[in-house]
């Protein structure tokens, strides 16, 4: 192309093209980083249990994305259409090694790091309001992008909706344990009961089992006195197991509550008190 003199009516048409080709080049390049990396399982899960507004911006983004093939295509055709055709424009205005110069520098910082940037941040908000603007790059471009999306979908499979494995829940559950108290949604209770919960497959009996030795516990033959009662109340167990004879001879167990109305001056045998059978099975 011969180069327009400097300040001409070509001039500044060329120069509005070369700015709006950057535009979207920048624009197709961010959309594809930020639309991308949100899963559909993400999407799914704002949809349902997000705050309000990002429950708004995940139903606006989840249609456009469900073929996420058929997007990718469409962005990157748009994003490449842009990138090949500023030199062609460029090259009207400047010399040859300056159209390239100059392209590659404007596709480098406005084109890729500056959308990406953003995208990356704040992708669901910039994905929200330029929803409409993809559903109709998805129709322009559906001729030449759909096959290709459809050869993706034939060679790499269709969905790419992946669920967290257990031990993926539980860290992810620990990851906000680790925030409580820093802002966290989780407090350190919720997150032992979540984790508790996750692992209760990996758990056995003996797992939650206290060694003999390690156990608290009365022989029948004493009395409710000032030192037993002050020994339970120390403890701080809702359940004291009783033995008879030997520590290792577990005969049942008494309800601390239940002790509510023995007073220690009477100094009640332990025996008198309602002692309860403790279930038990062959190891």
């Amino acid at each position: 192309m011969a180069e327009e003199s400097c300040c001409g009516l070509m001039f500044w048409v060329y120069l509005l093209i070369c700015a709006a080709l950057v535009s979207f080049a920048g624009l197709m390049s961010g959309l594809t980083l930020g639309l991308m990396s949100l899963s559909l399982m993400d999407l799914e899960v704002l949809v349902k249990a997000g705050q309000p507004e990002d429950r708004k911006r995940a139903t606006k983004i989840l249609p456009v994305v469900k073929n996420q093939h058929l997007l990718l295509c469409t962005l990157l055709i748009g994003n490449s259409l842009a990138m090949e055709a500023l030199p062609i424009f460029l090259d009207s205005l400047v010399p040859a090694w300056g159209a390239i110069l100059i392209s590659v520098t404007l596709i480098l910082a406005f084109g890729e790091i500056i959308p990406q940037a953003v995208c990356s941040r704040y992708g669901l908000s910039v994905g929200a309001k330029l929803a409409g603007v993809v559903r109709v790059l998805l129709v322009v471009f559906f001729p030449v992008s759909y096959p290709i999306s459809k050869l993706l979908d034939w060679i790499l499979g269709k969905g790419h909706f992946a669920l967290m494995r257990r031990a993926e829940l539980k860290t992810l559950v620990d990851m906000h344990g680790n925030e409580a108290g820093k802002g966290g949604e989780l407090t350190h209770d919720e997150t032992t009961i979540i984790t508790g919960a996750l692992q209760m497959t990996e758990k056995t009996a003996r797992d939650a089992m206290t060694k003999i030795s390690d156990t608290f516990s009365l022989d029948i033959n004493f009395n409710l006195d000032m030192y037993t009662m002050g020994l339970i109340m120390t403890k701080g167990h809702s359940r004291v197991p009783i033995y008879s004879g030997s520590p290792t001879n577990i005969i049942g167990l008494i309800l601390v509550k239940n002790l509510i109305t023995c007073r220690p001056e009477d100094e009640v045998p332990i025996r008198n008190v309602t002692i309860r059978k403790i279930p038990s099975s062959a190891q």
